[in-house]
């Protein structure tokens, strides 16, 4: 099919309650992405002219994160939570009225494989008026059931506690994700009315409906671990979080990259790595990583928004912050965190060190202790480091500041000014000394505790 005969209506207005959060339940992070992002980049993947994300009235930041995964996202609000049924019917107004076909998904359904939903599309176009996604389960309880004629032919969904003892013991059961033909959408919203025990509007109604039209209905079976599954509470939260690491771990070793104990290290979607490279235990990627070949991250390092070369060393206890940049070669030892700072070629920060809203030009070596003093209490001020700098132990570089190509700063020096190409720069207090201070110091106040006493 082609672009123009898909939209993809996503629910994502529930508020999640069993998460027992102020954030909206699609807003969850998994893998370093709010579910809502899994769900908008499986819907994407099928190549749809329109994606709606229908939302509650104060879900602006749902609606705003929607609205930034592509210029074909739109937002629909339901004013009241009255069942998944109105919820898609709020998005009626948006569907293009071309002939195609309407995809229905959750907002918290992280696992959608856009192979599923595209199976799913073209059967709705091959003759089905709506097709439902199930899954086959040895213990279907709590679970709604998907009720077939003897050719497969979906009859209705029924609830368990609405289903007979017959239909209890069947055991496919329903995902919540619909294929509906455009053709037949606003009619068959249209005659959802609300459940008498619950005064919602339930998707569920729609296949005896579209039966008692003499319309057809089909299902796509999946297993439940691959497409179907959704995340209702923290625990959910949790499974879901772990089937992930656990395929992006797959995925890295496969690809080249050696790590001692995988299941220490955390990845993120996004995360790019390339071959030959270490990762020790407990190393933690957040979104926006990047690492080249041939690089070491050792034990205990936390990377985010950061890109590494080829060839570098991270690590052990390193922290990078958004905006690092690693040159090819370049070394950041223990206990160093960098913000903003392009390390380049071949520099080194070897331990105990915060370089922020800097530059560190190549080659050049940043002692132990070293701070950049970025921040006046208002705004950020840049420092730069010139190509084969040193920079002394326990220095202090006040920005906004310039150290010159080849330029050393001696051991303890708080710098407040530029210091030239290849010269010295040394700025500490003077060095005293009083002759015999230390013992009249101890003299007086082991005199004075021999009073006390």
């Amino acid at each position: 099919m082609s672009r123009s005969d898909t939209t993809v209506i996503i629910l994502a207005a529930g508020k999640g309650t069993r998460m027992k959060s102020a954030i909206p339940k699609v807003m969850h992070e998994v893998a370093g992405q709010p579910l809502l992002g899994h769900v908008l980049k499986a819907s994407h993947a099928v190549n749809p002219q329109q994606v709606i994300t229908v939302v509650a009235p104060d879900m602006d930041d749902v609606a705003a994160f929607a609205r930034g995964a592509g210029e074909d996202v739109e937002t629909c609000i339901q004013s009241e939570p009255k069942g998944t049924g109105d919820a898609t019917r709020s998005a009626l107004d948006l569907v293009s009225s071309d002939p195609g076909v309407v995809l229905v998904v959750f907002g918290d359904a992280a696992f959608l494989d856009p192979s599923t939903l595209s199976a799913m599309r073209d059967a709705c176009a091959g003759g089905s008026a709506i097709v439902v996604l199930g899954f086959d389960t040895p213990d279907p309880t709590n679970y709604g059931r998907l009720v077939c004629d003897a050719n497969g032919a979906l009859l209705r969904i029924v609830e368990e506690k609405a289903a007979t003892d017959a239909e209890k013991k069947i055991t496919l059961c329903n995902s919540g994700v619909m294929a509906i033909s455009r053709a037949s959408l606003h009619d068959l919203i249209g005659a959802l009315t609300p459940n008498p025990a619950s005064g919602e509007i339930y998707l569920t109604d729609l296949p005896q409906i579209a039966q008692e039209r003499g319309l057809a209905c089909s299902t796509i079976a999946r297993d439940m671990g691959n497409s179907v599954i959704g995340v209702d509470s923290r625990a959910d939260l949790a499974a879901a979080e772990a089937i992930f690491q656990d395929r992006l771990r797959e995925k890295f070793l496969t690809n080249g990259v050696t790590m001692h104990d995988p299941s220490s290290v955390y990845f993120c979607v996004d995360t790019e790595i390339g071959t030959d490279v270490t990762i020790e235990p407990n190393v933690v990627f957040r979104p926006g990583v990047r690492i080249g070949n041939n690089v070491t991250i050792k034990a205990f390092s936390h990377l985010e928004g950061t890109s590494v070369a080829y060839e570098c060393s991270v690590g052990p206890f390193a922290r990078l912050r958004p905006g690092t940049e690693l040159g090819p070669g370049a070394k950041i030892g223990n206990f160093v965190e960098t913000k903003k700072a392009n390390i380049e070629a071949g520099a080194k920060v070897s331990h105990l060190t915060y370089i922020g809203d800097a530059r560190v030009g190549e080659e050049a070596n940043i002692g132990a202790g070293t701070i950049t003093c970025n921040y006046d209490g208002f705004n950020k001020h840049f420092t730069d480091i010139g190509a084969g700098a040193f920079v002394g132990s326990n220095s202090s570089l006040v920005a906004p500041v310039k150290i010159g190509d080849g330029a050393y700063v001696g051991s303890g020096s708080v710098v407040t000014k530029n210091v030239t190409q290849d010269a010295l720069a040394v700025a500490r207090g003077k060095q005293m000394e009083k002759s015999g201070w230390g013992a009249a110091f101890r003299d007086r106040h082991h005199n004075a505790k021999d009073k006390k006493d």
